[in-house]
């Protein structure tokens, strides 16, 4: 168990509604910073990279802290929430608090992401950090779990698929819940890697849709496709 977590821990720190057209979701995050107070969306960017900077989980409650406050100045903004979420699931994958206290982190996040979801927030990404944060949950107790999250994962990138199949961070999300299952159950590193492939060309193809939309998971994707070249590496060296 304790193995699963830090994999999943390495993983994450290494690493407008659902109709709506990309031009009328940019319109959208245009008309909620316009709003925002002088310098919202400069520290709002400031904020998101230091999000995507850091595995340490006193730097990621501080940074969450943030994006309360950014959420309170642009209440109507369903981007605070957001990262508000996904700061707080990757507090749990790097904490090493117990179990209990990872679920609160989990509860937090997914309040956020209702509130993200009343507020317009784009669907796709919204269902994918809800998937990870199953995914964050079946890690906290494989054996006890793994019945009923493992399948809730599957289920919730299937819609966020459906709603944007060239969002990158659902084959990431993917590509993680596959190289976790065990191989008895269809997974394994080898059943992963051709999704984690999808999702590099996902990325490479990827456009956000406003200055502050959700860009994370390349380099997770990235560093995932490199490990599979080390054992290849190794495996040369030796003939």
């Amino acid at each position: 168990m304790k193995n699963t977590l830090l994999v999943f821990a390495f993983a994450a720190a290494s690493l407008s509604a659902a109709a709506q057209t990309p031009a009328a979701k940019a319109a959208s995050s245009t008309a909620t910073t316009a709003t925002a107070p002088a310098g919202y969306t400069d520290m709002m960017a400031a904020t998101i990279t230091a999000l995507n900077s850091t595995g340490d989980p006193a730097q990621l409650k501080e940074i969450v802290s943030k994006f309360e406050r950014a959420a309170a100045a642009a209440p109507t903004d369903w981007l605070p929430q957001y990262y508000q979420a996904y700061g707080r699931l990757l507090t749990c994958f790097t904490s090493k608090e117990d179990g209990d206290v990872k679920d609160k982190y989990l509860d937090q996040a997914e309040a956020s992401l209702v509130l993200a979801r009343k507020l317009g927030g784009e669907e796709s990404e919204l269902l994918v950090v809800q998937a990870y944060i199953y995914q964050a949950r079946l890690g906290i107790s494989p054996m006890a779990r793994s019945m009923k999250y493992s399948g809730m994962v599957n289920e919730t990138l299937a819609q966020a698929k459906k709603l944007n199949p060239a969002n990158p961070r659902i084959y990431l999300v993917q590509g993680n819940n596959l190289h976790f299952t065990p191989k008895m159950f269809g997974g394994g590193p080898e059943v992963a890697k051709p999704v984690f492939e999808e999702a590099k060309i996902r990325f490479a193809a990827f456009q956000p849709s406003g200055p502050l939309a959700p860009t994370w998971g390349e380099r997770q994707v990235l560093g995932r496709l490199k490990a599979y070249e080390q054992p290849a590496a190794q495996a040369t060296a030796t003939k």
